[in-house]
């Protein structure tokens, strides 16, 4: 595994993109953020705490578990309604990695059952290329353009960014 981001340099990112949100949200009394599980949930954590360090705002905070929306996954999970207050709120959806924009599409499908969000933002801290649908991420921690038989790891315990060599093609 090559390591591409440091603990210094992924917790300079997070900050970084903390105070993207910040100038682009005028009224950060509405944001809420949500955070896909299991990866996205603890990035959305380290998000909340900064904008509470930089903005002294204490933004609500949710995990949400996309697997039984995902249509690439073969899932005999139930929808099950989760406690997310999203109506009328700009929800910044929070998640690691980017890659062809099908975690998202589950996400934004599961976030409607939940409510109408004025607005859906989308930070990630990878984009890493691969698109399978047209999803754009608002706020992006780092660009790392990838082959399809590369695994991008980010690493909340140790607090790094690594990219694995995959047997799968």
């Amino acid at each position: 595994m090559k390591e591409i981001m440091n603990q210094e340099q992924l917790s300079r990112t997070l900050k970084r993109m903390a105070h993207e949100i910040i100038e682009r949200n005028q009224d950060l009394s509405c944001l809420v953020f949500v955070g896909i599980l299991k990866k996205g949930f603890p990035i959305a954590l380290i998000l909340k705490e900064n904008l509470k360090r930089f903005a002294d705002v204490d933004v609500p905070i949710y995990p949400l578990d996309i697997r039984s929306y995902r249509d690439d996954l073969k899932s005999s999970i139930e929808h099950k309604k989760q406690d997310l207050d999203v109506q009328g709120k700009c929800v910044v959806l929070v998640d690691d990695v980017l890659y062809t924009g099908r975690s998202v599409r589950a996400a934004m499908d599961a976030l409607s059952d939940h409510g109408r969000p004025e607005q859906i933002q989308l930070a990630i801290v990878i984009d890493r290329g691969h698109r399978e649908l047209p999803i754009r991420a608002d706020y992006i921690g780092k660009n790392i353009p990838t082959s399809k038989n590369e695994r991008v790891i980010i690493d909340m315990n140790e607090k790094n960014v690594c990219i694995e060599e995959s047997s799968e093609k």
